[in-house]
């Protein structure tokens, strides 16, 4: 590549970092405000995400393993009924967005929301961690946070720009390969990593305040990571070399949010099947 290509290459590449910034939601009571980077589209992501939620279903019906019916399943809707309608408060478009829930009966500590709002819970983290309503509403609140910051597309826009970055730096280190190679897996723990736990972060204040709007007690996401946190004790790694704050970390933030998201809790009505923390 001459020297010509790579500067109009480079002015591409800034360019679409320009105009690629965008803030999916609005700040709500919680003052998540951030720009972020997106290159890719919402549609193509979604697509992607539905295809791959309904790969999941179908794998677990052919285990029997997806629940459609049910106690577990019922109470999960119900919080979920209740928290949907608040995304409202951070965008307008969720309306139009096709909500699922999914229940698989596994033993995973685990829950999700891929984009466009599907859901999907594990029978394990329930279970073990006996969750109590307004615990799973603090996850599920968490989760759908994810979506509609829209985490996901945040995170393949980052690869994708990534990728120009590294063909330009190729280009230009010629037989150089192995050392271009180097600076990209110190930029994965520089760049990427930081910006991971930045949006898990986010997602815990944006999943305190849908919670909270919905009815169910804050305190609720302070208890479940108490309890992540005892579960996991021996399985943790350091703070500094994982995608996700510490268990203690999200507990101090979340309890300096408290304050913010308290008044909407009492102003909201309350589920009959909260149960007391």
């Amino acid at each position: 590549m001459s020297k010509l290509n790579i500067k109009l290459y480079l002015v591409l590449i800034v360019a679409t970092l320009l105009s690629a910034c965008a803030n999916t939601t609005r700040p709500g009571a919680v003052g998540v405000n951030r720009s972020q980077f997106m290159m890719v589209s919402s549609a193509d992501v979604e697509r992607s995400s539905a295809a791959s939620y309904n790969d999941q279903n179908q794998k677990a019906k052919e285990k029997n393993a997806l629940i459609t019916s049910g106690p577990t399943y019922d109470r999960l809707k119900v919080i979920a009924n209740r928290l949907i309608p608040q995304t409202q408060e951070f965008r307008d478009d969720t309306k139009q967005w096709d909500w699922r829930l999914t229940l698989i009966d596994a033993p995973i500590l685990n829950a999700t929301c891929a984009p466009g709002g599907k859901i999907t819970f594990y029978t394990g983290i329930i279970e073990q961690l006996n969750l109590n309503d307004d615990e799973i509403a603090a996850i599920m609140g968490h989760e759908i946070a994810h979506a509609l910051r829209e985490h996901g597309r945040e995170r393949v826009s980052q690869a994708m720009a990534q990728n120009l970055a590294v063909n330009v730096a190729m280009a230009v280190a010629g037989g150089y390969g192995s050392a271009v190679s180097a600076a990209n897996q110190v930029a994965h723990y520089v760049f990427v990593l930081p910006n991971s736990r930045e949006n898990e972060s986010e997602a815990d204040a944006i999943g305190l305040e849908l919670a909270a709007r919905a009815g169910y007690n804050p305190n609720g996401a302070i208890t479940v990571w108490q309890k992540m946190i005892k579960a996991t004790k021996e399985k943790s790694s350091p703070e500094f070399l994982s995608t996700h704050p510490s268990g203690e970390t999200r507990i101090e933030q979340l309890s300096a949010l408290i304050p913010a998201v308290e008044p909407l809790y009492k102003a909201a009505p309350k589920p009959p099947s909260t149960k007391k923390l």
